[in-house]
């Protein structure tokens, strides 16, 4: 890697975080394009990451805010008017994302004094909370070009994040990995020839597994954080009509989450607790071994009340990779993976009937699974391969840098 290639400045929350490959495989095939990266992360994380040192934001550090805030005050009163005028105009969907937006603002005013000794060819703020907020006001206070990303969270949950519009108009470009993301950007007002449609991505593709002969019992999985909008009550229902419809099947949920108790009481309720596992937290390599040995992932998302929803999650086209058959929800952007009788199901998730059909199909016509196992492998060849995929967001940074 040459040290005279631009530097971009990456900002994340928390990085690396093991619920979030999708974002290492993009710094890995960054890394492997030659670009010269400065990794922060805002919470937690830090460290290295492939041989690149991930700077940690050290909370303490917020105390030297009390002289750093009227220091930079003084050298640009105007943001400082601007952030008053936001506070005191409108109010932050929740106190979760107001104290993003504070930390976002925290790093900004702490490391700006870095930055300014050092500065990026670009600050590339990889969700629309945070890191956005700071690299948003690292180009408030010295003019550091910026772009930043936008996903379903930053999007939708209580209405979207609390500046997003704010810190959005003003970057080089959007980052969001669905359509759907991409058509509510424009909905909220952006710019629609600034806002990029580019999907996460596999660093390599794995080998495709065999159909299994026989399959029954059904081996279902499914891999989610145990929240409202993975709609996990709906799931456990539809195991409990495949019991009463008497089909074979023993279902594994991979993930932790604020609703383990009720998902465990609800599944002793109907009485389905012998032949569903719930794992907890797995490490990457042990939810591979997972997908190898189900037939079939299962994702049951919803929107919930607090408007939140899934954009599309990796484990569909991670499930697609290796020949994992798919039936999901229509909610979010599933669709955009998932084309009914094309590369897996669709089916409402209060729709139990539609559920124990379709999973009773995909136990016996070994014909229709494998044309769907094949179509969903192309579409992942397609569109989910990590190095073309970060090969365009580098087009992007390289486009921002230009002017």
């Amino acid at each position: 890697m040459s040290n005279a290639a631009p530097v971009i400045a990456y900002l994340f929350t928390t990085f690396p975080k093991s619920t979030e490959t999708f974002l290492q495989r993009e710094i890995i095939a960054m890394r492997a394009k030659g670009v010269n990266l400065r990794l922060y992360s805002l919470w937690g994380g830090g460290g290295s990451f492939r041989g690149v040192p991930v700077a940690h934001f050290n909370k303490w550090r917020l105390l030297t805010l009390f002289w750093l805030i009227p220091f930079e005050s003084w050298r640009r009163p105007e943001v400082l008017r601007q952030l008053l005028r936001g506070l005191a105009t409108r109010r932050a969907p929740s106190w979760l994302n107001f104290w993003e937006n504070m930390l976002g603002a925290g790093f900004a005013c702490l490391f700006a004094r870095a930055f300014r000794k050092h500065p990026p060819a670009l600050i590339h703020g990889a969700w629309g909370g945070a890191p956005a907020t700071a690299a948003w006001l690292l180009w408030r206070i010295d003019g550091h070009r910026f772009s930043a990303a936008a996903h379903a969270y930053d999007i939708y949950e209580h209405g979207g994040d609390w500046w997003l519009n704010d810190k959005l108009e003003h970057a080089a470009f959007i980052h969001t990995s669905t359509e759907m993301g991409r058509r509510a950007l424009v909905a909220r007002g952006l710019a629609a020839d600034k806002i990029c449609c580019i999907r996460r991505g596999l660093d390599r593709l794995p080998a495709l597994k065999p159909l299994r002969a026989a399959r029954s019992p059904l081996h279902l999985v499914c891999v989610a954080r145990l929240v409202e909008k993975k709609g996990l009550d709906h799931q456990l229902r539809i195991y409990a009509a495949l019991r009463t419809a008497g089909v074979p099947f023993e279902a594994r949920i991979v993930g932790e989450g604020p609703l383990l108790p009720a998902l465990e009481k609800l599944a002793g309720h109907l009485g389905i607790a012998a032949s569903v596992t719930f794992t907890g937290h797995l490490p990457q390599h042990e939810v591979w071994s997972q997908l190898a040995w189900a037939d079939v992932l299962l994702h049951t998302g919803v929107i919930a009340a607090s408007g939140d929803r899934d954009g599309l999650p990796n484990v569909i086209p991670e499930a697609m990779s290796v020949g994992v058959l798919v039936v999901t929800s229509p909610a979010a952007a599933t669709t955009e993976a998932i084309t009914s009788g094309v590369t897996g199901l669709l089916a409402p998730v209060d729709a139990s009937a539609d559920w124990v059909a379709a999973l009773r199909r995909l136990s016996t016509d070994d014909v229709y699974c494998e044309k769907l196992r094949r179509a969903a492998r192309h579409w992942v060849e397609e569109n989910f391969d990590a190095h073309r995929n970060a090969a365009r967001v580098f087009a992007q940074f390289h486009r921002a840098i230009a002017p």
